[in-house]
């Protein structure tokens, strides 16, 4: 049986195209005219399809059961067990079994109620959507086909990919928006993303499945191995294994016993390099209780052998370079630090201060053992300054000053090459008594307790012995003496504040002799001529 039947009220209104069997039966519905066999309506551009119907001609609307389908044009379709459809709200309640697929995009729930008016359909006992490449579920939701944008809500999972493949990804939050064209999935509220070696906490962040692409917002965190990435944003492609963070990030090596501060950095997991700028800072408490902080323009980070029990870091840091430890401070304008064999190596101008004594000269090195520092060795152009007061200071010039260190004070010191050397010593009530000025070869000061000179061994002196009130105004400081007490960090938020030397306190400009270039004169006697050069040489044989 054909049938074409319509109710009155033109295009607004449901449209029976066929059925094999049509009858009443007050004691089923009075209402309703009993549809059974193929039967097939159409309301505007939406065909439905279904084994039996009960269809409400007065108040435009059905009741379909079996097989239920619903086209509408050629890109939305919606099948279930059941469908109640009022063709004036233009609203289908679709329930048990419901499968809605647009696209690539297919959704999977009991219940579905699908307003065409708003073009939205809502699920509310759970459902599933799978596209090419994810695969969510949640309690709530909702799915645009204009938009191509789905809504999860409560207990939502994503899982990238699409399972039965190894999952990848799994993120896990409230409230989720997807959009099914471009992969990506924005989550709002607190959420966890894992990805099998990386773990993300977020409150807002977007995932994109095609780039394999996290842009975390709002204090988002990641940690992977041991170590922890924070930032006002964090930007990370989980197959490059590379990220970027911006605004107050803070960066924690828990193996590797370091953090590093800033406003940007920069962090390449494969091969261990990270990148620190603006207001950058390295906290390395490998050493023990006491943390060395350390700022510098920019901060670079090298870790060899990863995730092995022979890791260790190169760190690099240029340009205004500030640090402090309880025990040690020091600036400089670039810095090498070696984890392997706890070295810091400072050029350009480099200071360092423990306690009350300086040292300067064109390079320092400073060797750490576990919690303390062994030695430091200053190279060319070296001063060491002790402050006695403000007018005494102990001094010692010269090509190279080896300082051991024992227990964190100062044990001996070695200094080789043009040793100058003023020297205050002390009486039994610790009263300066006179200044001792001497110049060698070599020198090596022994200190007891309390920083008390021991003994000094030279191969050969020349001295002078002044007593205090006979100090000659131009002994009393050695030629390159300086004291730079005005540029010494004095706290951990000290190191951000830069101050130079004062003009005309620099040191000299070292000049690299060069091997002298030899010469080779052959007299051409057929043209008379002088070549004086190797090649000029060799052309004239």
């Amino acid at each position: 049986m054909s049938l074409e039947l319509w109710a009155e009220g033109g295009e607004s209104r449901i449209y029976l195209l066929h059925s094999d069997r049509l009858y009443h039966d007050t004691e089923i519905d009075a209402r309703a005219q009993i549809l059974v066999g193929n039967v097939q309506f159409r309301h505007d551009d939406v065909f439905m399809y279904c084994d039996s119907a009960l269809f409400y001609e007065a108040s435009n609307s059905l009741d379909a059961f079996g097989n239920v389908r619903m086209v509408q044009g050629d890109t939305v379709s919606l099948a279930g067990d059941v469908l109640y459809y009022d063709g004036l709200e233009k609203l289908a309640r679709v329930r048990y079994n419901v499968v809605l697929v647009h696209g690539q995009m297919t959704l999977y729930t009991d219940s579905l109620d699908y307003d065409r008016l708003y073009n939205v359909g809502y699920f509310f006992e759970g459902g599933r959507i799978v596209t090419e490449d994810n695969e969510m579920t949640s309690d709530w939701g909702e799915y645009r086909p204009d938009t191509k944008m789905a809504v999860f809500n409560y207990n939502v999972q994503m899982l990238s990919p699409v399972p039965p493949q190894p999952v990848r990804t799994t993120l896990l939050t409230d409230t989720l928006y997807y959009n099914t064209v471009t992969s990506v999935a924005n989550a709002r509220g607190p959420s966890t993303i894992d990805d099998g070696g990386c773990h993300v906490y977020t409150e807002n962040g977007y995932m994109n499945s095609e780039t394999n692409e996290l842009t975390l917002l709002d204090r988002s965190e990641m940690s992977n191995n041991g170590k922890k990435l924070i930032g006002d944003s964090i930007v990370w492609n989980s197959v490059d294994s590379i990220g970027e963070a911006f605004g107050s990030v803070v960066y924690t090596d828990v193996l590797g016993k370091n953090a590093m501060t800033g406003n940007y950095c920069y962090y390449d997991n494969r091969i261990g390099y990270t990148l620190g700028t603006d207001s950058a800072c390295i906290l390395d408490f490998s050493q023990g209780a006491d943390t060395m902080y350390m700022h510098a323009d920019s901060i670079k980070m090298y870790t060899f052998h990863i995730n092995t029990d022979s890791a260790y870091r190169t760190m690099h840091a240029y340009n205004h370079v500030r640090m402090f430890r309880e025990d040690m401070q020091g600036v400089c304008d670039s810095l090498v630090y070696l984890t392997s064999d706890s070295m810091m190596i400072m050029y350009d101008n480099p200071i360092v201060w423990t306690g009350s004594q300086q040292l300067l000269g064109e390079e320092i090195q400073v060797f750490m053992n576990d919690s303390t520092i062994d030695s430091i060795y200053v190279l060319r152009q070296t001063l060491s300054c002790e402050c006695l007061d403000s007018l005494h200071y102990n001094q010692v010039a010269g090509h190279e000053i080896h300082s051991y260190m024992k227990d964190g004070e100062l044990h001996m010191t070695h200094v080789v090459g043009n040793v100058k050397v003023n020297y205050f010593p002390l009486d039994d009530d610790s009263l300066m008594v006179a200044l001792n000025h001497m110049e060698s070869t070599e020198m090596k000061m022994y200190m007891g307790e309390n920083r008390k000179m021991r003994k000094i061994w030279m191969p050969a002196a020349n001295g002078t012995f002044y007593p205090i009130p006979m100090i000659p105004r131009d002994v009393r400081f050695l030629e390159n003496f300086q004291w730079f007490d005005y540029i010494r960090p004095l706290n951990a938020q000290d190191i951000f504040n830069w101050r130079g030397k004062s003009s005309g306190s620099e040191l000299k400009k070292s000049v690299q002799r060069k091997a002298p270039l030899q010469k080779l004169d052959i007299i051409d006697k057929t043209y008379g001529n002088v070549r004086s050069t190797p090649a000029e040489a060799i052309q004239a044989r």
